[in-house]
């Protein structure tokens, strides 16, 4: 039985269009201005690979402002950072980002109260504080409001700057009864943390440390003191550390910060590395990262640079060294997965992100755990075990500070549970991500911040285009391919399945790029086949008509109208014959050689292992579960799918290549998965029929004593070691002599694999109707995302502390 048993019949609708020539020209007269404007935004994207960009943050700078001088102590060191807190505040009163989210008050109240503080410390700025300080008033309430997003560090800064405030003389708008309310809450919290006594606790101290005013270890701080003079990264930490300290080295940090930014400065810096990722990630996520392959290549290069360099902005902050590991290893970078045991379990609790439940890095390293492709990566798998756990905890209402996450994280966080690595077809991952891009996005630290390289309108604008000028160009394939059973009589063989919006799906939901037509075209057409043949193995044929079939294929060159063989064997051969017949002439543009008797021997391995399948169904034969595999993967019937497509992705494939090792490993991982997960599906349905089963065989040669959940548990631990070996051979440059987008064409069908039979009932109909038509038919409105945008906050996912 093959892949295409799973499911249910789907119809497609003819059209009286003309043949496949007219594709070409219906779509590039549809999408001609609109690609004209996509090139526009492609331009602006490549510039931002160039520049990390920051907002500028009212808290830290105005502790950079508090900062004195040391040889003037009634001087500020930085009086630039004072004129820009003047220049700056908002026409509410307030300091902060501009077109702050009301969710974002409290954040709002802490950077204006820094910023009074620093006016009143320099004895400037009357008429800018008595604004900020009715700004304090109007909203000071909003403290007790639990929906509003906090930063880090809120219950022992803000009262800590109040006190602070009071002792400049500052007459507060805050009665005694909140003040003491808001100071109680700081010394609950620093009970709390000084009872667990943890690492992390200590770090969330000395991440605060402006807010701790004399009770402060200073000295104790310093152990936190990066390379480039910070701490943290963070300049207000950094401020705060001078002022006490007069290092050098913080100082050096903080004259680097405004030398870039000018006369204010960000809250984190650096966070060029984690930046740069983040935005590859986020074009991958969206599908458009095709488009940037010489920029995400040199971002990569460079990280892997930093990677064997041991770069602290690497290997000291989880959420970075996870997203550096991922996405290194996929695109063939040899990273160890090594700096993970910092980053054990208990390791993880007991640091700052633990401390802070840090859901970002978390969702992070759970990522990276599920790129395991060496046998001996137990550091992997129990970071996969306790990462789902606490993710599973964090999505739900009643699970720590489940109050605080908005529906956004929950949803990012049940998509990644529910479609891991090896289960994501890359144009429903796209379509969701992209439904989901929040060109607002803003995050929080000890204050908020956003960046262009995080998100942006131009990142989706292209995605949106990219995404309906494919979806425009598969639907026009689409209708073809309905055309092409009509004219083949393929409809009229009444045993087989209907499949063609499946296969199709299957093929356009990975091969999507609007080059790969040929490969798509040629996916779909010999999935529809496969589904034919399997039926007509299964139940449509006599087995003298299975042998014809065979005998046709061997001979190729013959008149089918002068033989004696059914209508039915007619109908099939001639269809495969047309169709290989094409696959070889389209090969000649991109190979300089027909492929067509390559495809043949295909195409013939596949029919002989169904004779064979089919020979002991009706011997009642029992053969040993290693003789049925060696068989089953070639049945499975992926061969004729993914095989004829490497040849029509690009790359050109010697024979050599054809018939190396290396490929055939590829293909025997791939279809042994495929295998394996359709026989634990379909187990019980097939026993009742009498058919052949590595389930049933299992239990068969297990004398006895093998119960079908340990079979079936057995297959499992073999298809994820099929699988892992799969993803490194895919993964490995070094030695490979594939070209990598050839390879990840069996990555693409695994994807395909995992999804359809990721549930024991597999993917309902219902469920397919609904992918089907978001990856062929719904076109997205760029105009409703944005609007969606505007009125949702996007919560912090990866605050970029150590």
């Amino acid at each position: 039985m093959s892949l295409s048993r799973l499911i249910n019949p789907l119809c497609c609708t003819s059209s009286s269009a003309s043949g496949s020539s007219t594709i070409e020209s219906n779509v590039k007269n549809k999408t001609k201005s609109t690609t004209l404007c996509l090139d526009d935004a492609k331009e602006r994207i490549r510039h931002m690979f160039n520049k990390v960009e920051l907002s500028i943050s009212s808290y830290d700078t105005a502790w950079v402002a508090m900062v004195p001088s040391p040889t003037s102590p009634c001087a500020p060191l930085f009086p630039q950072c004072l004129n820009w807190l003047l220049d700056s505040q908002l026409f509410d009163g307030s300091w902060g980002l501009p077109g702050r989210h009301p969710l974002l008050m409290n954040d709002a109240l802490l950077s204006t109260l820094a910023c009074i503080l620093a006016l009143k410390q320099w004895g400037i700025g009357e008429d800018q504080m008595d604004k900020g300080l009715k700004f304090l008033e109007s909203n000071i309430t909003s403290i007790n409001d639990e929906k509003q997003h906090t930063p880090i560090g809120f219950d022992i800064l803000f009262p800590s700057l109040l006190e602070y405030a009071q002792n400049l003389g500052i007459n507060l708008p805050i009665g005694p009864i909140s003040l003491e309310v808001m100071i109680r809450k700081r010394e609950i919290e620093l009970q709390r943390g000084s009872q667990s006594n943890s690492e992390g606790w200590r770090a969330y101290l000395a991440y605060v440390s402006e807010g701790m005013l004399k009770s402060q270890d200073w000295s104790e701080i310093m152990k936190y003191q990066r390379k480039n003079g910070s701490l943290f990264n963070s300049p207000a930490t950094t401020a705060a550390v001078f002022q006490h300290l007069n290092n050098a080295d913080c100082l050096s940090y903080l004259q680097s910060i405004l030398e870039k930014f000018g006369n204010a400065v960000p809250t984190v810096y650096p966070l060029d590395i984690y930046a740069r990722l983040c935005m590859i990630d986020n074009l991958e996520r969206l599908g458009i990262n095709h488009h940037f392959k010489e920029e995400v290549r040199s971002v990569l290069d460079e990280t892997y640079r930093y990677w064997m360099q041991g770069v602290e902005d690497i290997f000291l902050d989880p959420t970075t060294c996870a997203m550096a590991f991922r996405m290194l290893r996929l695109n063939g970078y040899d990273v160890s997965s090594d700096p993970f045991y910092q980053y054990s379990e208990d390791k993880f609790a007991n640091s700052l992100k633990g401390y802070l439940k840090d859901i970002g890095a978390v969702l992070e390293l759970y990522r990276a755990s599920q790129v395991i492709i060496h046998p001996d990566e137990s550091v992997l798998v129990k970071q996969s075990s306790w990462t789902r756990q606490l993710l599973k905890q964090y999505s739900s209402p009643y699970g720590a500070y489940g109050d605080k996450l908005c529906s956004y994280v929950v949803q990012e966080v049940n998509e990644a549970l529910k479609f891991p690595y090896h289960a994501n077809l890359e144009r429903l991952l796209n379509r969701r991500s992209i439904e989901h891009y929040n060109v607002e996005e803003t995050r929080i630290l000890k204050t908020s911040y956003r960046s262009c390289n995080l998100a942006n309108q131009e990142i989706l604008k292209l995605a949106v285009g990219d995404f309906n000028i494919c979806q425009s160009i598969h639907g026009e394939e689409l209708k073809q391919l309905a055309r092409w059973i009509t004219e083949n009589r393929l409809d009229k063989l009444k045993f087989a399945r209907s499949k063609l919006a499946y296969c199709y799906f299957s093929g356009a939901a990975t091969l999507f790029s609007p080059e790969l037509s040929d490969a798509r075209i040629s996916w779909a057409k010999n999935g529809v086949l496969t589904t034919v043949v399997d039926d007509f193995f299964d139940v449509g044929s006599s087995e003298e008509e299975q042998v014809h079939l065979i005998q046709l294929v061997e001979q190729w060159d013959v008149d089918i109208n002068t033989l004696g063989c059914s209508e039915t064997v007619k109908i099939i051969f001639s269809a495969i014959h047309s169709t290989i017949c094409e696959i070889g002439e389209k090969s000649v543009k991109r190979q300089g050689r027909n492929v067509k008797d390559d495809v043949i021997r295909i195409w013939l391995n596949l029919m002989q292992s169904m004779l064979t399948e089919a020979e002991w169904f009706r011997t009642k034969a029992v053969p040993e579960i290693d003789d049925y595999m060696q068989n089953a993967f070639v049945s499975f019937a992926l061969g004729p799918i993914v095989l004829p497509a490497l040849y029509l992705v690009g790359p050109k494939i010697s024979n050599e290549v054809a018939e190396s090792h290396e490929l055939n490993s590829l293909f025997k991982l791939m279809s042994t998965c495929g295998r394996l997960l359709n026989d634990i599906h379909s187990y019980k349905r097939e026993s009742e029929e009498g058919k052949l089963n590595a389930v049933t065989l299992h239990i068969v040669h297990g004398n006895g004593v093998v119960t079908a959940e340990e079979a079936i548990e057995k297959m499992k631990g073999n298809i994820e070691d099929n699988r892992r070996e799969l993803l490194r051979l895919i993964s490995q440059e070094k030695g490979s002599i594939i070209p990598r987008a050839c390879k990840d064409l069996f990555w693409k069908m695994m994807n395909v694999l995992h999804l359809f039979y990721m549930k024991d009932d597999g993917f309902t109909s219902e469920e397919m109707h609904s992918s089907v038509n978001a990856v062929m038919k719904e076109p997205i409105v760029l105009g409703d995302l944005l609007v969606d945008s505007q009125q949702n906050l996007s919560p912090l996912l990866k605050p970029q502390v150590v």
